[in-house]
Order: C-alpha cells, then sequence, then structure tokens
C-alpha cells in the first residue's frame, strides 16, 4: 500500500533501545489518513510517530476497515518504494497485486504477502469483488547491508494452531510451536492471534525482540493494560512472556508483531525508506523524471486498467528532511 498523504512528515528513525525507563507497556493511538484524497478510505495508523519510530524492523503500521461500499474501493495506481518489505494481511475482502517484478497475485484473508522493494520497485493494489475491506498494512525496514537487493515476492497461507483459548495464525518467524518458512533479512515475528471470549493467554516470547500488539477487534488488554481497536501497545526488550487478555464476551483479534531491535538509522518520506535526505530526493527524481533512469531503478507494472499509470510524488517539503529525536531522548520529551 501506498503512504498517499500529501504532505508525508519526514521519518529518521533511531536505533531501538533495549533498555527502556517507560512503563512495562506503551499505548500508541491511531491518526486517521485518507488513501488517496476526501473521498477516500480511511486507514488508522500507528506507527511512526514521535512515540516510536520502530518495533524492531517494523516501521510502519497502518490498520483498516471494515469498510463497505464506495469506502471500500481501493484503487491505487503504480507507486514506487525503495529500502523496504511491504506485508500485506487481510481479515476480509481481496485485493489484486501486481508489481514490476512481474508478480500479479490477489490478496486474500489469512494469506501472507511479502513484497520486497529493495532497490526499487513499483505495484499497484486494487480491491475486488465487492465485499468488505478489512485488513492491515505493514512495512519493515532493510538494514543497510540489504536494502537495495533484488525485487522479490514471497506468499504464504499459515496454518492455524490451537493454544488455550485462542488460536495463531504464524505468518513470518516463530511462535506457540510455529514456525513460517518465509525468510527474513532481520530477526522478525507476526503473527494472527484469535482470542475466544474472556481468554486468558500467555505465549512464550524472545526476550531480545521488542513487540508491538495491534488490536484489531473487542476488548483486549495487554499485561493488563487495555488497547481499542487500532492501538498499539508496545512491550521493550527483557520480556520472556507476552499476556493477552479478552476482557469481552466476544471474541478478540490482535496482531503481534516483533523482532530484534534495529540498530540503524532510516529516513522515511512517502514511499521511500534511505539514509538522507539527499537519498530521498534522488528517489523522487527518479521517479519523477521518466527521461532518468526511473524505468531501470523502479521497473513498470503491466495489466494495471485505472486511468492514472503512475502515481506523482507529492512536493518535497521546503527545508531540509531532519532526524527525530532517538528513542531514548523521545522518553524525555
Amino acid at each position: 500500500m501506498s503512504n498517499l498523504e500529501t504532505a508525508p512528515a519526514e521519518v529518521a528513525c533511531g536505533a531501538s533501545q533495549v533498555a527502556s525507563s517507560r512503563p512495562v507497556v506503551q499505548v500508541l493511538r491511531p491518526r486517521e489518513v485518507p488513501l488517496g484524497g476526501p473521498r477516500a478510505m480511511p486507514v488508522q495508523r500507528t506507527l511512526p510517530q514521535r512515540q516510536r519510530s520502530l518495533i524492531g524492523a517494523w516501521c510502519f503500521v497502518d490498520h483498516y476497515g471494515p469498510v463497505t461500499g464506495d469506502a471500500a474501493r481501493m484503487d491505487v495506481p503504480p507507486h514506487p518504494h525503495t529500502g523496504l518489505q511491504t506485508v500485506s494481511w487481510l481479515f476480509s475482502g481481496e485485493v489484486e497485486h501486481r508489481d514490476s517484478a512481474g508478480v500479479h497475485a490477489m490478496v486474500r484473508p489469512g494469506e501472507l504477502n511479502l513484497m520486497t522493494a529493495g532497490a526499487g520497485i513499483c505495484h499497484s493494489e486494487v480491491a475486488v469483488g465487492g465485499g468488505a475491506l478489512h485488513g492491515a498494512q505493514l512495512w519493515v525496514a532493510l538494514p543497510d547491508s540489504v536494502r537495495d537487493t533484488d525485487r522479490d515476492f514471497a506468499h504464504y497461507r499459515p496454518e492455524p494452531v490451537s493454544v488455550p483459548g485462542a488460536r495463531a495464525s504464524v505468518f513470518l518467524g516463530a511462535l506457540a510451536g510455529s514456525h513460517s518458512p518465509v525468510t527474513t533479512f532481520t530477526p522478525l515475528l507476526g503473527a494472527q492471534i484469535d482470542l475466544d471470549p474472556r481468554a486468558d493467554l500467555e505465549l512464550a516470547i524472545d526476550p531480545a525482540f521488542e513487540h508491538g500488539v495491534l488490536c484489531d477487534d473487542g476488548d483486549v488488554a495487554l499485561d493488563g493494560v487495555r488497547l481499542a481497536v487500532a492501538d498499539l501497545g508496545y512491550q521493550g526488550t527483557g520480556h520472556s512472556v507476552l499476556r493477552l487478555r479478552n476482557v469481552g464476551e466476544r471474541p478478540a483479534r490482535v496482531l503481534v508483531l516483533g523482532g530484534a531491535p534495529f540498530c540503524e538509522e532510516l529516513v522515511m518520506w512517502w514511499n521511500f525508506v534511505g539514509r538522507s535526505h539527499e537519498e530521498i530526493v534522488t528517489y523522487r527524481q527518479l521517479w519523477q523524471d521518466p527521461r532518468n533512469d526511473s524505468a531501470d531503478r523502479f521497473g513498470a507494472v503491466r495489466g494495471y486498467q485505472g486511468s492514472v499509470t503512475r502515481l506523482p510524488a507529492p512536493p518535497m517539503p521546503t527545508t531540509r528532511l531532519v532526524p527525530r529525536p532517538l528513542p531514548h531522548q523521545q522518553e524525555h520529551t
């Protein structure tokens, strides 16, 4: 999914901190962002924000839906990405994906679709079928050593596993005895957890990971701290157990995202992940100007039927892209 904000804020993400004076659980509240303009589908964004830029290598978290009718008509023209992987995860609906690596795939509920941008890719996303659209779009930052890797795409449908009072569908990494075969460039965890009514769940986790719990549906508490729908609860490193409780009388659903602290600074702007202001400027120029090597850098999407063949990048800000405070500095602001 593209970041279609007309004035996207720059984000420079500092290395995650292993030790923290924060409470055990930090709650990140979402902000609403229109996906494509005033009549577009709204999405709820919890990462990045000033309180926290990263959870492991997870650098972008959008939650959307369920929406129906005109509001569910996602149609995102070909747009570029650099230095990241996109994770598409649906709870309902269906999205057609096309990219410049030649991949044409249908994104369906309960199926991981992982696109690697590497040095550059472009792709389109179109909702099909007319049903309710409901899901999450997640980005993973690539470490410097592999951020110029080749374009790639992986698909995987995890088999849910039963745990006391819940079911877990592990699409990246390992949890509750289930392991995803999909390769990642940094240690990561991604899983959907469906909780029974009034269920209490303790999951053994890697204490070297920091974790985020995105509440999708229901009334859920992370280590006793309540999360509203689209809230992202953060738990730092040093914990060997993730404690979840469904406080309500109906089933609940969350996404658990985890990873080893990402120890590199990033600059994120629009759909680009880079390391400096100059890199972002170059990426934008390459995408905007058809006379340069943008065809080599980003390629072209074949088969997209929309009226706009390429999504233009927004104007660069009038000031230089500057880093935000590092996480340990944010704790005192």
